[in-house]
């Protein structure tokens, strides 16, 4: 397998779909999503900053507090929310942010490589929030 989805990216994916199918303008309480996805609210409490403080969602603390989108689920692609949540490199060595690899202007697969990081960057562009819900 080239590719490797972080539990995190994953698990961001499935909270801003169970926000999107669940709320509405509604605000949403994690301890729901988290009861509805499996995924345990302590982990969740890892993740919800990161979708906070990039934007994707907004909430508020006390009663009937809780989550939710800050855009129509068709304004979400993928490819945004899982570079939040961890990389999309398929190799380690092609992201902007990585080590630079000390073989990259003689390594003769580097072409290779980089295409399907293209091909893979274009597809989850291609796919948003509401691409995943319910019909």
């Amino acid at each position: 397998m080239f590719l490797t989805i972080s539990t995190r990216g994953r698990y961001a994916l499935r909270v801003l779909v169970d926000i999107a199918e669940n709320g509405g303008d509604e605000y949403i309480a994690m301890k729901d999503v988290a009861a509805r996805q499996e995924i345990s609210l302590k982990y969740l409490e890892r993740i919800l900053p990161v979708l906070v403080s990039n934007g994707l969602i907004k909430g508020v603390h006390g009663k009937g507090g809780g989550y939710k989108l800050t855009r129509t689920p068709d304004k979400y692609p993928l490819d945004e929310i899982l570079r939040l949540t961890g990389d999309l490199d398929p190799m380690g060595c092609l992201e902007n942010g990585g080590k630079p690899c000390q073989r990259a202007k003689d390594c003769r697969t580097r072409p290779m490589w980089d295409k399907l990081n293209c091909l893979i960057n274009d597809y989850l562009k291609s796919i948003t929030i509401k691409d995943l819900m319910k019909k």
